[in-house]
């Protein structure tokens, strides 16, 4: 398939659909090559613009997708269409019914311990303990990263999700690429794992489609939020209006 790439704000994103992007996944499992997979939201642009490790780990990504609404607006504002938004935690909802559906195996990575190994009771049960290829919690120090790399490539997992927060789960998957060679298919699911959990609630389908999720997490925490949102999305708005200038 071929990819149309958009380029906005120092970012690269691939405009595919989720239809797209799970045959482009489906593909390269069955064929036993390797897929690094990100996203990108109006938080992760913006941080990127100054974080070059970061703008490397995620431009250098296999796919690319937009998981904000606010990227497509924006994309469809320069001019540089996108023509839908792939939201993370969908796309990981999709792959763990595939993985029952063709027998692949999934590591679980990141959270709290608690938390993680609820996800994996939850999949347990609802799909079957077969998918599950190992499980471990997202605290560690810089010096292990190497080791906890190559106990997931020994566990035999055709797909690894990474519930880390950014910069770190993106420079994570790109600088370990090489021990991870094993694993078909990389990707980084910020905090899908509370969600599946339980913890933080998804909103509604009309606020997702209205670009208003962000402003349903923003609710639930809005100390721990308040930043990235608020400060993050006006920086956001001003880098477009500032680009649309330059054009």
């Amino acid at each position: 398939m071929k990819i149309n790439r958009v380029h906005i704000l120092n970012t690269k994103i691939d405009n595919l659909s989720m239809k797209d992007t799970l045959s482009i996944i489906e593909r390269t499992i069955k064929n036993k090559k390797q897929l690094h997979h990100t996203v990108v939201n109006a938080g992760k642009i913006v941080a990127l613009q100054k974080d070059l490790e970061l703008r490397k780990s995620v431009n250098e990504a296999d796919i690319i997708n937009a998981d904000g609404q606010a990227v497509v607006w924006a994309a469809k504002f320069l001019r540089k269409p996108i023509n839908e938004r792939v939201a993370g935690i969908d796309l990981m909802e999709s792959l763990v019914l595939q993985a029952h559906k063709n027998s692949y195996k999934i590591f679980f990575f990141g959270a709290k311990e608690e938390v993680v190994k609820k996800v994996v009771e939850i999949y347990s049960e609802k799909y079957s303990s077969d998918i599950i290829a190992g499980y471990r919690n997202g605290y560690f120090d810089k010096t292990e990263e190497r080791s906890i790399a190559q106990n997931i490539a020994d566990s035999n997992a055709n797909i690894l999700f990474v519930a880390i927060s950014s910069p770190t789960k993106e420079n994570f998957l790109y600088q370990n690429k090489d021990l991870l060679s094993k694993i078909n298919f990389t990707m980084g699911v910020g905090g899908s794992f509370d969600v599946v959990a339980g913890l933080v609630k998804r909103a509604p389908i009309w606020m997702q489609k209205s670009g208003l999720e962000w402003f349903y997490r923003f609710i639930q925490e809005p100390k721990r939020m308040w930043k990235r949102y608020l400060i993050g999305n006006s920086k956001f708005i001003f880098l477009v209006l500032k680009e649309k200038g330059r054009n």
